[in-house]
């Protein structure tokens, strides 16, 4: 068996460290489980909500050999390359399509007030950093599944210090490959649970309200999406091409055409793409 320091540019996360500093009185996380390896971090916590386990449960691993995105696609990162985080909510009827949304605006916003690095989102789950030459590319992603009537897992993946060759494709990025100012895992990790925290018990304060909790407004301005020519591609119909326009209330994408303004749910959506 491989040690955990073999590459000692990678160190495994500290579950001692984790615990210590997330896991406080009248703090929102109760519980971190810390896994060397897992076929998948969002099926961990799901099957623990099924099991009764409280809001507030955080489970990360080294490496994730199954992670899946939305639409069943797969996530991959080398052993201890990057984050794979995910989190048990229980948001007592609170919209889902927001949380995605939600979660993207607390990683964004972790990453570049700890890193400095630029971060933007692209609607509706990825997460995209400015590169050497300032383009955008993604660097993470983020999957929300409703598992019980009032349960939801939060799943977070995030390139850290994922080489060029160990990318997936020429449009992914990593932290590392964005000269960001720390690349340990550990404190990123810190740094994304307590924004993430804070946002969401901010807006379930609000009831839910993306407006009234300052949500939406935020979301809008990270979404590099906003103001792009896009080409919208649906499973059951031709592909969908025009302006990005607005974010709506229910966190839906609003697209005008020449014809009108089309409202699309992230459920609808196979792929949005900027339309050259």
């Amino acid at each position: 068996m491989s040690s955990p320091f073999a590459n000692l540019d990678r160190p495994p996360l500290s579950a001692k460290t984790l615990r210590r500093t997330l896991i406080t009185p009248g703090g929102f996380w109760r519980d971190i489980r810390v896994l060397s390896s897992t076929g998948s971090t969002n099926a961990d916590a799901a099957a623990a909500a099924r099991e009764g386990a409280a809001e507030g449960l955080v489970v990360v691993a080294d490496e994730q050999t199954a992670g899946r995105g939305r639409l069943a696609r797969t996530w991959v990162s080398p052993p201890r390359a990057g984050l794979a985080i995910s989190v048990l909510l229980r948001p007592a009827g609170l919209p889902l399509s927001w949380f995605p949304l939600l979660t993207g605006v607390a990683v964004t916003r972790a990453i570049t007030q700890l890193t400095g690095v630029k971060a933007a989102l692209k609607w509706p789950n990825d997460v995209l950093i400015g590169s050497g030459s300032g383009q955008l590319r993604k660097a993470g992603g983020i999957l929300a599944e409703r598992v019980e009537p009032d349960a939801v897992v939060m799943g977070v993946g995030l390139n850290v210090t994922t080489t060029p060759e160990e990318l997936p494709n020429a449009g992914a990025t990593s932290l590392l490959l964005a000269n960001a100012s720390t690349n340990d895992r550990n404190v990123i990790l810190r740094a994304i649970l307590r924004a993430l925290a804070d946002d969401y018990t901010t807006w379930r304060a609000h009831g839910g309200d993306a407006e009234r909790s300052g949500l939406r407004e935020a979301y809008r301005e990270l979404c590099a999406t906003l103001g792009q020519v896009v080409r919208v591609e649906l499973p059951a119909s031709e592909p969908l091409i025009g302006q990005a326009a607005d974010i709506d209330t229910n966190g839906h994408l609003l697209v005008a055409t020449g014809s009108g303004v089309t409202t699309i749910s992230a459920g609808d959506v196979v792929h949005v793409r900027p339309h050259n």
